[in-house]
């Protein structure tokens, strides 16, 4: 498979310590890779968050604010290539912040520690005292067979920021945080046009019927993608036409298609489309069209647990009719493209025949949300 995208992923704020590999190395993109040759002025370079040996009372633990607030499920903590200098126990406490600490860690911190300032600044934020997620366990260390340490998470409550406590010290390669996005919509007018699919805004994907280059999910993420790797792609279709040809409008006449089924963030009335084919040059849908629907919790559950295969189909209502589509280019529809289809909680996204979306945006106004939605787990 090709590269996989970024996690989104907020700062590092605090760390007490940072002697040979600084806590930021904690949120990178790419697998924890080893290099034995090298080292630093202060010792082996390792790939993570690696602390001194500590001869001081007292442990070492970070602050990291969540790219994007939500509810936690679960958490990797992966000790990769840290063998004899892993940390052998952590814990993890959260907490949701009404408003975000105005202190972060900036450049280079291999070789620092915290300052009695910054202490004094994190202090105001009465981390010993925020929630447990996660209590002491013990981790294992980094061989490939062991390294990645999976925690479940029951905490129904909407995080920002995460307290990674090690015992006493050690490193850690990186730290990887599922679960979905929650926006705080009391602060969101029904007059207000978002983007009711986001990530940020909590929606999921929560099914699709091909995701071999790219998973769907992607396509809900921040900003414009980065590459091909940070949207959707699909393998190419087997059932395609020896010959191809189009009808009247241009638009391919192919047997197959791919899908994606979304839940929005919150109920809502959509007026405005965007799907994005960034990057997607020689390999993107020939045509798309979008349904949408309303489902219950426990309809959504049954589907689901059938793929969406079942005899019981929700009834799909066309939200944006067959559309052609360009190569690495914006598509926007609003006005009459769009179809009015009422409140609405699912989206179904279809490409003909395949190939790659790198966004979707579905800008509407919400409504009065009489559902509470099951969650399903992304990276946050």
């Amino acid at each position: 498979t090709r590269t996989q995208p970024e996690s989104i992923s907020g700062p590092v704020i605090f760390a007490t310590d940072e002697w040979f590999a600084p806590a930021r190395n904690l949120l990178k993109r790419d697998p924890p890779e080893f290099i034995a040759s090298a080292f630093t002025d202060y010792g082996k370079w390792m790939d993570g968050w690696e602390t001194r040996r500590k001869r001081i009372p007292g442990h070492d633990w970070c602050i990291i604010q969540l790219g994007v607030p939500g509810i936690i499920n679960g958490l990797d903590v992966d000790t990769s290539f840290f063998t004899g200098n892993y940390a052998p126990f952590t814990s993890i406490q959260a907490a949701c912040l009404d408003q975000m600490p105005s202190f972060t860690l900036e450049g280079d911190r291999t070789g620092m520690a915290a300052s009695p300032s910054q202490f004094e600044a994190v202090a105001q934020l009465n981390t010993d005292s925020w929630e447990e997620l996660v209590p002491m366990i013990k981790l294992n260390p980094g061989y490939s067979e062991s390294c990645h340490n999976y925690l479940n998470v029951t905490y129904p409550h909407r995080v920002t920021h995460i307290r990674l406590n090690i015992y006493p010290d050690g490193g850690i390669a990186r730290l990887k945080v599922y679960g979905i996005g929650k926006k705080d919509w009391s602060t969101v007018s029904s007059q207000d046009l978002v983007d009711l699919v986001a990530l940020v805004n909590g929606g999921v994907c929560v099914g699709y019927s091909n995701a071999h280059f790219g998973h769907p999910r992607n396509i809900i993420g921040l900003g414009r993608a980065d590459n091909m790797g940070d949207g959707w792609e699909t393998a190419r279709r087997l059932d395609r036409p020896k010959v191809l040809k189009v009808d009247e409008k241009g638009i391919l006449q192919v047997p197959g298609c791919e899908w994606a089924v979304l839940r929005l963030g919150h109920p809502g009335i959509i007026s405005k489309i965007e799907v994005d084919t960034n990057h997607f040059k020689g390999n993107f849908p020939d045509s798309c069209k979008i349904e949408a629907c309303s489902l219950t919790p426990d309809e959504e559950n049954n589907l689901i647990r059938n793929q969406w295969r079942s005899d019981k189909t929700p009834k799909w209502r066309i939200l944006l009719s067959p559309q052609k589509l360009k190569a690495h280019h914006r598509h926007l529809f609003s006005g009459e493209s769009v179809v009015q289809c009422g409140p609405v909680t699912h989206v179904r996204l279809v490409i003909a025949p395949d190939g790659g979306v790198s966004r979707l945006r579905l800008g509407g106004r919400p409504v009065s949300d009489n559902l509470t939605h099951p969650q399903q787990i992304s990276k946050l």
